[in-house]
């Protein structure tokens, strides 16, 4: 077999697999419950597996997901919904939604796990490659900032201490007009 049917033989299994249902619900995304659904966390650790076997997706998640083509996502269990509906309803929950997607995005792609930091007081926590959220603690926090934005020293010092105190590394993905994330990582250092 060439490597051009290979290629073609690749494809043709991608396409026929199916793609994982899931429900828009508030500010989250619920995929039902299968294998696939499971898979998906066990394999990536996307989401948070739910005790009803659902995984439960945030919206950075999600629409990543639709963009490559693993979930579809559902209104109202019947309506299904596109890429720019999801991504357009996400925007107007969160006002710097489409900077966070972007580093979610890039840092994903670039074979990383990457979940919410929410209670660190940061958007983002990245974990080392090979590493899964439980079996050791994260690398960095990540704070997506638009290029044209500012941070007042206090800001900057404010993200320093968290990253500080929570023991990672401060990572800024900043991301230009063309949606390129570019990273800046911040580390104490003792002279």
């Amino acid at each position: 077999m060439t490597k051009t049917e290979k290629k073609i033989e690749s494809k043709e299994k991608e396409e026929k697999k199916q793609k994982i249902k899931s429900e828009f619900i508030g500010d989250k995304v619920l995929t039902e419950v299968s294998d696939a659904s499971k898979e998906l966390y066990d394999q990536s650790r996307y989401g948070t597996l739910l005790d009803n076997g659902r995984l439960q997706l945030s919206l950075t998640e999600a629409l990543y997901l639709m963009e490559r083509n693993t979930i579809e996502v559902y209104k109202n269990k019947n309506k299904k919904i596109n890429f720019e509906e999801l991504s357009k309803k996400a925007k107007k929950m969160e006002p710097n939604f489409w900077v966070r997607f972007c580093v979610f995005k890039d840092i994903r792609n670039r074979g990383y796990i990457i979940k919410t930091a929410l209670k660190f007081g940061a958007d983002f926590r990245v974990y080392d490659r090979g590493v899964k959220p439980g079996e050791d603690h994260a690398k960095w926090i990540v704070y997506p900032v638009y290029e044209s934005s500012t941070l007042t020293w206090y800001e900057f010092a404010a993200k320093n201490r968290v990253a500080h105190s929570t023991r990672k590394r401060l990572l800024l993905g900043v991301v230009d007009d063309e949606n390129s994330v570019s990273y800046w990582e911040v580390r104490w250092m003792r002279p």
